[in-house]
């Protein structure tokens, strides 16, 4: 009998993209496994024996002892992992998506709590999932991020004082840049013409609005505010294969690409930049490195904007949730500030899919004094796209227990 070693996860299916897994030989292949392989593994002890011609040991010439590896404690509340993962499988389920991920993080400290996918598996049987499904859409994929995204232009009007949030701007139902004309998305309910504020033009995600903002704030500004909140970058989270934005380079901008990034089109992120960015607001304008492992890790902080408009814009937030398209993350005793966003996929060859989207809500709570930030992306939902009917809930849901 030979005793052999076997990695075991005793939570089973329990974030199993997240915490990755070993092959035959115990050593990490994906995940926190293998992106803290080194300091987990320790190093292996060796001995010299002299052996007589039967095989009999006589002596130990030489040992080296081996070096025990250490422990590393995850930033992740399990509890709070768990709900997140139950919450997302019913929503998948609910609206026949392809797939969803979420994740719960403190803006102060840039500790991750939760980061689940879906599908949920045994991480003990991994071998038997395909490897899209192994995948952790959080940190290793990107989307076009639609309406979110409309935070990031109005942080620019604000920051470079060429509006207030009150600023009141005369528009119509479509915004022709160029040979370019953006619409609104139900722009049959819409007035032909109508006064919005810069808080109106957040709470209704008005997409001539968000346009009118990008031809005052310009490229050069807009192209700044955009890399100032990490949209263009790796974070360097401490999880492997992190995606980094992809942004078409500024001196590569056409006249109506203006038209199509204040919207979020022509520009992709992975989830993680998205709740990195709305991380930073939530933190009086500081964006602090998320991070998933605790005490080996000095995470970097920056400011992206001044405390004041990152205040404006959590003002802004909350009319959002309260009066504006996120009314369904709303959660009883708190107050929320936070953005849907419904986004078409892009299909091969050029263009948008008419049938496939991308729904998501990022928020933060309570909106005063943000503890959290929580964003929920759902990937082609099926009988319902809107991330106001969508993801919103999902958040809402993730919030309250949280």
């Amino acid at each position: 009998v030979v005793a052999e070693y076997k990695r075991v996860y005793p939570k089973g299916a329990l974030a199993p993209q997240l915490l990755g897994f070993v092959g035959t030989d115990n050593k990490g292949l994906a995940g926190i496994e293998y992106q803290y392989e080194d300091v987990l593994s320790g190093t292996p002890g060796t001995m010299e024996v002299v052996s007589d011609l039967s095989g009999n040991r006589l002596a130990t010439v030489s040992v080296e002892e081996a070096v025990p590896g250490e422990s590393i404690t995850l930033t992740i509340d399990e509890d709070i992992q768990f709900e997140t993962e139950k919450i997302l499988t019913g929503v998948v389920e609910e609206f026949e998506a392809k797939r969803a991920c979420a994740v719960v993080l403190e803006p102060a400290t840039g500790e991750i709590l939760a980061m689940a996918n879906t599908p949920v598996f045994d991480a003990n049987d991994f071998s038997s999932v395909e490897e899209p499904d192994r995948r952790n859409m959080v940190v290793n994929d990107q989307y076009e991020p639609g309406s979110t995204f409309k935070m990031v232009v109005t942080a620019a009007a604000l920051e470079e004082g060429l509006v207030t949030p009150e600023t009141t701007f005369t528009l119509g139902r479509d915004i022709q840049v160029y040979d370019r004309v953006v619409h609104e998305s139900h722009a049959e309910s819409v007035p032909e013409t109508r006064e919005l504020t810069v808080i109106q033009i957040l709470a209704q995600s008005s997409n001539v609005g968000a346009v009118q903002l990008g031809l005052e704030v310009g490229k050069t500004r807009l192209v700044e505010m955009i890399r100032r909140f990490g949209f263009t970058e790796k974070l360097g989270i401490d999880f492997p294969g992190e995606a980094d934005g992809q942004m078409l380079a500024a001196e590569k901008w056409s006249g109506t690409t203006i038209a199509n990034v204040p919207i979020g089109q022509g520009i992709v992120a992975s989830p993680l930049q998205l709740l990195a960015a709305y991380a930073a607001v939530a933190n009086d304008g500081q964006l602090v490195q998320p991070h998933l492992v605790r005490d080996l890790n000095r995470p970097w902080k920056r400011q992206v904007v001044s405390p004041l408009v990152a205040a404006e814009l959590r003002d802004m937030l909350t009319v959002t949730v309260e009066d504006g398209t996120g009314k369904q993350a709303q959660v009883r005793g708190y107050e929320v500030a936070g953005k849907t966003g419904t986004a078409q996929k892009v299909k091969e060859g050029g263009g948008y899919a008419e049938d496939r989207y991308v729904a998501s809500f990022v928020g933060m709570v309570p909106a005063d004094a943000p503890r959290l930030v929580i964003l929920v992306m759902v990937d082609e939902p099926a009988n319902q796209h809107l991330g106001a009917y969508v993801a919103a809930p999902a958040f809402a849901k993730i919030a309250d227990f949280s």
